[in-house]
């Protein structure tokens, strides 16, 4: 399992005899593989508010199609709150190019090769929630023939060329 420390935020409540600090973390989870979870813990101490992180991480791993275990199957777009993400494969080689939080979940994924662009916010849970939800979006070619009935090869052939084939088919079934 990787385990990324994605920020740490000490919050104070006030009480009668003055301040009580206590700190918030956020923490990215994966195994370098397709799966990955991000989570968030409260304590008084630091150690103990990663642990629970971590553990709120590990609970709410999520599985993404990856294309040849190193990039995504095609572009996609996230947003949340403030937070809108893009993010697009690459080709072989150009490795991760994205900021802060969103770095810290591909990393933790396993994706190689990727480019992102955050707009919006730069507030950290909302970018790696944003970055989820566009993670969750991708389907893998395999997926989408399955659902559809269809062969592989169907859905990667370009220009149409299904469609004449289907064409020439019915053609030579009607002589």
């Amino acid at each position: 399992m990787v385990e990324k420390l994605v920020h740490i935020n000490r919050v104070s409540k006030t009480v009668k005899g003055g301040k009580r600090f206590g700190f918030a973390a956020l923490v990215v989870v994966g195994d370098g593989k397709g799966r990955a979870g991000f989570g968030h813990g409260k304590a008084r101490e630091v150690p103990e508010a990663i642990s629970k992180a971590t553990a709120a991480a590990k609970k709410a791993m999520v599985r993404v199609p990856l294309r040849e275990g190193r990039t995504l199957h095609h572009d996609g777009m996230g947003h949340f709150g403030a937070g809108r993400v893009y993010v697009r494969s690459a080709p072989q080689g150009t490795g991760i190019i994205a900021g802060g939080p969103m770095r810290a979940v591909f990393e933790s994924l396993g994706v190689a090769d990727v480019v992102t662009k955050s707009v919006g916010t730069s507030n950290p849970y909302n970018m790696i929630r944003a970055t989820f939800e566009a993670l969750t979006d991708q389907t893998s070619p395999k997926a989408v023939a399955q659902r559809r009935g269809k062969k592989i090869a169907d859905l990667l052939r370009r220009g149409g060329a299904a469609d004449a084939d289907a064409q020439a088919d019915a053609t030579a079934v009607t002589e």
